[in-house]
């Protein structure tokens, strides 16, 4: 009997023995796959100046091209140092406290903030030697719109999900405006001017002071020598005192050079620009010098709510 119980208890050891490793192997199947491998820390972008070795997630970012500070503040990125220019720029009020006021060639300042990233034009002298510090990215003006580096930037800085939020908004926001300045205005024409010495400057759509709105954006009028010799040629052009009325439209976006009192003086107190049609009217709209400058996504909205209020409310 005692022989018989043995071989039972040997005999229930190794089914048991069995049952184990069966569940052991069930539960080796039903593990979850390995993680994916820890994403790298840098990514390869292309910039105007080849291909740079970027942080995916930089957070200590240096913008010494100030047209280009209020594309990080929109996507969330709050630099740590910026040209003078953008901090006077009311638009944005608030978003760069503490924030250090830098130039290109304070190599040694830059040096000591130790940026993650640094954002210039590509016509930078210092920049070989900003490349040597940081990561580098140069952007050369005008090659690409405001559109394009609203992606670009969001690509670099790896905020696509915010930038392409912006996009979709400001399309709405575009297309509501269309309506309100066509029943406002029609098919009148608008001009940007700014003064000079000599004369003014005529702006189309690429040079900020509200030509990515009016021409681009809200698909405006120009006059006819704006149209050919402005528009479709380089994208401004100087114009003399006696050839204003040529590039006058029917309403004018105009920009005073800040401190050129004389200059400004000189074109408004001239019997040219007095005889102006839009000028009879009252609807020549003062640009903000601290302002007009920009066309990144921030200022942009608030320039398409000027125009929009300036075109609509002063008929």
């Amino acid at each position: 009997m005692n022989h018989i119980r043995g071989k039972l208890t040997i005999a229930g050891f190794i089914l048991s023995l069995l049952l184990m490793v069966t569940a052991c192997g069930n539960n080796a199947s039903e593990a979850p796959a390995a993680e994916n491998p820890t994403e790298p820390e840098t990514v390869m972008f292309q910039a105007d100046n080849g291909e740079i070795e970027v942080p995916r997630n930089p957070g200590r970012v240096i913008v010494l091209a100030d047209s280009y500070v209020g594309y990080l503040l929109q996507l969330g990125i709050k630099p740590i140092a910026v040209p003078q220019l953008a901090m006077d720029n009311p638009y944005f009020e608030g978003m760069l406290d503490g924030v250090e006021v830098i130039a290109s060639d304070a190599v040694e300042k830059i040096m000591q903030l130790e940026p993650d990233l640094i954002i210039t034009l590509a016509t930078d002298e210092n920049l070989n030697q900003l490349s040597k510090i940081a990561p580098t990215v140069a952007y050369e003006w005008g090659k690409k719109d405001y559109l394009e580096l609203v992606t670009d930037i969001g690509k670099l800085v790896n905020k696509e999900t915010e930038a392409n939020k912006w996009l979709t908004a400001w399309n709405q926001k575009v297309e509501e405006s269309k309506g309100k300045v066509q029943e406002a205005i029609g098919d009148q024409t608008v001009s940007i001017m700014e003064t000079f010495s000599k004369g003014v400057y005529v702006f189309g759509a690429n040079f900020a002071r509200g030509g990515e709105v009016i021409y681009d954006a809200l698909k405006l009028k120009a006059p006819e020598k704006v149209q050919k010799d402005v528009i479709e040629q380089s994208g401004f052009a100087e114009v003399s005192l006696e050839a204003i009325p040529d590039y006058a439209g029917d309403h004018i976006f105009f920009g005073r050079w800040a401190g050129e009192t004389a200059e400004n003086d000189k074109v408004e107190k001239s019997s040219v620009w007095q005889s102006l049609p839009a000028v009879k009217e009252g609807h020549v709209y003062p640009l903000d010098p601290r302002t007009s400058f920009f066309s990144d996504p921030i200022s942009l909205e608030k320039t398409l709510d000027f125009i929009v209020k300036s075109l609509t409310e002063h008929q």
